[in-house]
């Protein structure tokens, strides 16, 4: 199935549910991070990560018949974070990655501007901004969010009455 289509996601989830409980359970991996079929453990010993790797392996192939990929499947160090699901993810906070901020303000002014020029409703505006900050909101980003706010008061009450 391809991967956008949410009956494959749905599946993954409960194929890998197992992997799910083995990880935190049996392993007691503290920093765990699972989407579909990509997932990250955060931990500082390299060696006890080695560990992991091989035993999950082993789970993966007694267990539900498929292994990890030999070429994604890195252990790394995390001073310059990870990349996952449009975010940086460190030890201890996660960061928006700067090409999802240099996107979402490229789409923000082209919405600004239909919203400016009357092409679309007030509401449809709002909405957009509101699925962005709802998944902005999962990074350590309260300072941008809270600025880009006040801006979108400012600009707004000139238009609203």
């Amino acid at each position: 199935m391809p991967l956008g289509n949410l009956t494959s996601q749905f599946f993954a989830n409960v194929y890998l549910n197992e992997l799910d409980y083995f990880i935190k359970y049996k392993l007691k991996a503290k920093y765990y991070i699972r989407y579909v079929d990509d997932f990250v453990i955060l931990q500082n010993n390299s060696k006890v990560l080695e560990k992991y790797k091989e035993t999950i392996n082993k789970f993966l192939i007694e267990n539900l018949k498929i292994e990890l990929h030999s070429e994604k499947s890195k252990i790394i160090k995390m001073g310059k974070g990870i990349n996952l699901l449009g975010y940086r993810i460190f030890y201890y906070h996660k960061l928006l990655r700067r090409t999802n901020k240099r996107k979402f303000k490229r789409k923000f002014k082209e919405k600004w501007d239909l919203y400016k020029n009357n092409e679309i409703f007030y509401e449809d505006f709002v909405q957009s901004l509101q699925g962005w900050l709802g998944y902005a909101m999962w990074a350590n980003t309260y300072n941008l969010r809270k600025n880009l706010m006040i801006k979108i008061k400012v600009k707004t009450e000139t238009f609203i009455y």
